[in-house]
């Protein structure tokens, strides 16, 4: 069990690693975070979508749940966000998140996700996306343990 974030883009910068370096040394199990990037695609629009969907798909575990990013999601406040997380742990499976490209991802992608949970109605740059997801991960790991980082 663990959580496995697998994201479109270009190496993490320096202030982005060191902030999600921050919340990934005090997530525990099963909230081990693990990262991999995927470059962008060469291509333009839907050619894109579809190339960088298949190399996101080729990396996804048969029984994985997959929570998709996008801003046309479903919003849930981060007490929701754990409950999620923390089900899906019971459960036995491993969570993978996908952030897709600059042009989103294809409908054969977006079919295999679990779950689309939007951040925001906003659009964030996918540096500043992976930053908040780490810290959501942790405050998740903090709500479902009952910790007090999370003031409602």
């Amino acid at each position: 069990m663990s959580v496995k974030v697998l994201a479109i883009g270009k190496k993490h910068e320096s202030w982005v690693s060191e902030g999600i370096d921050r919340y990934a040394q005090r997530l525990k199990k099963p909230f081990d975070l693990t990262w991999q990037l995927l470059p962008h695609s060469a291509r333009e629009a839907a050619a894109s979508r579809q190339e960088e969907s298949a190399r996101l798909l080729a990396k996804i575990g048969e029984r994985d749940h997959v929570v998709l990013l996008d801003e046309r999601g479903q919003n849930v406040d981060s007490p929701g966000l754990a409950r999620h997380l923390q089900a899906r742990f019971d459960a036995g499976q491993t969570v993978t998140v996908v952030i897709g490209g600059a042009y989103g991802v294809d409908e054969t992608l977006h079919d295999r996700a679990d779950f689309v949970w939007s951040l925001s109605k906003l659009v964030f740059p996918h540096q500043l996306v992976r930053l908040i997801l780490a810290e959501q991960l942790y405050r998740a790991q903090e709500i479902a343990g009952g910790r007090p980082y999370h003031h409602v």
